[in-house]
C-alpha cells in the first residue's frame, strides 16, 4: 500500500513538474524536487533513529514503533491537507478553450490572466509545446526555425487526435531501444538501492553490531540488534541529508561534465561506498559510506527523468548510425514514460524479495545485503554507459 502511495504521488508530481517548465529548467526543477525528498528522508529516518522508549512521548503512546508511527501519521495528514490546499489546477475543459483562444479568464491573483500563456505562444497551440525561436542550421545549410520543428515534433507525438487505449498500450510495449536500456539501467539501480533500504538495518544490527533478532526478548544478544537498528536508522538518516546536499549541485556537475559522466559516475560512487562498509563492518563505515547511498539516490531521482524529458523535448527516441538525430514518428507521452520508467522499482523489489532471502541464507551473513548493493550498482553503471544523452 505505501509503495502504491508513493508511485501514485511522485510519478504524476514528476510528469507535471516537467511539463510545466521549460526544457533548460527540468535538471533544476528535478534536483530540487530529490533535495527535497531528501530532507524529508533525513527527519523521517531521524525519527526511527531516537530511543523513543525512554521518552514520555513513547511512554505516552505505547512503545517506540507507536510513538514513530503516530508521529509519521500526523505529520503526513499536515502534508497531505497542505497539498490538497495549496494550488488551483486549470481544468482540462479550461485548457481546451484556452488553447483555442475561445476563453477569457480576466485578471487578478485568482484567475489565469493573459501573462499565463499556457503554450507560450498565444491561441491555438497546443498544451505543452514548447517555442523556442533560436533559429538552427540544417544538414544541407539552410536556417530552420526551431519553434516550427518543435512544435511539429510535439503534434505528432503528444497531441495526436486519434490517440486511442491500443496507441497507448502499443507505446508501452513497442518501446524505442533509448528507453528500454533507461529501464534496464533504472532497473539495476532500484535493485542495488532496495537492498539497501530494505535490509541495510538488518547489517548493521547483525554484521556490525553482533545482534540477534531472533533471541530471546531483553537478552544482551536482542538488545544489540535493537542498538544497530537504531544506529543504522542514523545512517539512513545521514544518506537522505546527503542525497539533499548532493542535489543542489548535481545540476552544475551536468553542466561541467555532461548527463553521462554523472550518471554513470553516482553509481560507480555507491558501488565503491556499499563495497568499502561489506570490508569494514565498522560504525564509523556505518555513517561515512552511507553518504555515497545519497550520491546514488539523488542520481537515481534525478538523471533518468532528465533524460526521458529530453528526448521528448527533441522528439527524439533514437538516432541513425551516423550518430543524426531522428525524429520518432510513434505516439508517446510524457507521463506515460515517466512512470514506464518508475515501474521499475517495483520490479526491482519483487526481484529482491525473492531472492535476497535466499542469498543470506546461503552466504550466512547479512554483510550479503551491502555486496549485493555494490555489484548490482556495478552493472547498473555498465547499462548506463549504453543510454543515449544526445547532447545532454
Amino acid at each position: 500500500m505505501l509503495d502504491f502511495d508513493a508511485d501514485a504521488c511522485q510519478s504524476p508530481a514528476r510528469a507535471y513538474l516537467l511539463d510545466v517548465t521549460l526544457p533548460e529548467d527540468h535538471a533544476r526543477g528535478l534536483s530540487t524536487f530529490t533535495a527535497m525528498a531528501g530532507m524529508g528522508g533525513f527527519f523521517g529516518y531521524a525519527l526511527g533513529g531516537i530511543n523513543w522508549d525512554v521518552t514520555f512521548v513513547g511512554y505516552l503512546l505505547g512503545g517506540h514503533v507507536r510513538a514513530v508511527f503516530t508521529l509519521i501519521t500526523v505529520i503526513f495528514v499536515v502534508c497531505v491537507c497542505y497539498t490538497v490546499t495549496s494550488f488551483r489546477e486549470m481544468p482540462l475543459a479550461a485548457l481546451e478553450a484556452r488553447a483555442d483562444g475561445t476563453a477569457d479568464f480576466g485578471e487578478g491573483p485568482n484567475n489565469y490572466g493573459e501573462g499565463e500563456d499556457i503554450a507560450g505562444s498565444g491561441g491555438g497551440a497546443n498544451y505543452g509545446a514548447i517555442l523556442n525561436t533560436e533559429v538552427l542550421e540544417s544538414p544541407d545549410g539552410a536556417a530552420l526555425n526551431s519553434a516550427t520543428c518543435d512544435t511539429k515534433s510535439r503534434e505528432n507525438i503528444t497531441a495526436d487526435p486519434n490517440a486511442s487505449l491500443l496507441l497507448y498500450l502499443q507505446s508501452i510495449i513497442y518501446m524505442p531501444h533509448s528507453i528500454r536500456m533507461l529501464c534496464l539501467t533504472n532497473l539495476f539501480c532500484w535493485m542495488a538501492h532496495v537492498c539497501y533500504s530494505l535490509y541495510f538495518t538488518d547489517f548493521v544490527g547483525e554484521a556490525v553490531f553482533n545482534g540477534n533478532p531472533t533471541a530471546i526478548e531483553g537478552s544482551i544478544e536482542r538488545e544489540l540488534y535493537e542498538s544497530g537498528v537504531r544506529f543504522g536508522c542514523w545512517g539512513m538518516s545521514m544518506y537522505s541529508l546527503s542525497c539533499a546536499c548532493y542535489s543542489m549541485m548535481i545540476e552544475n556537475c551536468i553542466f561541467r561534465f555532461g548527463a553521462k559522466k554523472v550518471y554513470v559516475g553516482g553509481l560507480l560512487v555507491y558501488s565503491t561506498g556499499m563495497l568499502l562498509m561489506a570490508i569494514t563492518k565498522h560504525k564509523v563505515g556505518v555513517i561515512l559510506f552511507s553518504w555515497t547511498a545519497g550520491v546514488m539516490y539523488s542520481t537515481l531521482f534525478t538523471m533518468p527523468y532528465l533524460i526521458v524529458a529530453h528526448y521528448h523535448a527533441r522528439g527524439t527516441f533514437e538516432t541513425t548510425s551516423e550518430g543524426e538525430e531522428k525524429i520518432s514518428t510513434q505516439l508517446r507521452g510524457l507521463g506515460t514514460d515517466v512512470a514506464i520508467v518508475s515501474s521499475m522499482v517495483f520490479l526491482a523489489q519483487f526481484i529482491l524479495s525473492l531472492c535476497m532471502g535466499t542469498i543470506v541464507s546461503v552466504t550466512g551473513t547479512t554483510t550479503a545485503v551491502v555486496s549485493v548493493a555494490s555489484t548490482l550498482a556495478f552493472f547498473g553503471a555498465i547499462s548506463a554507459t549504453q543510454v543515449m544523452y544526445l547532447d545532454l
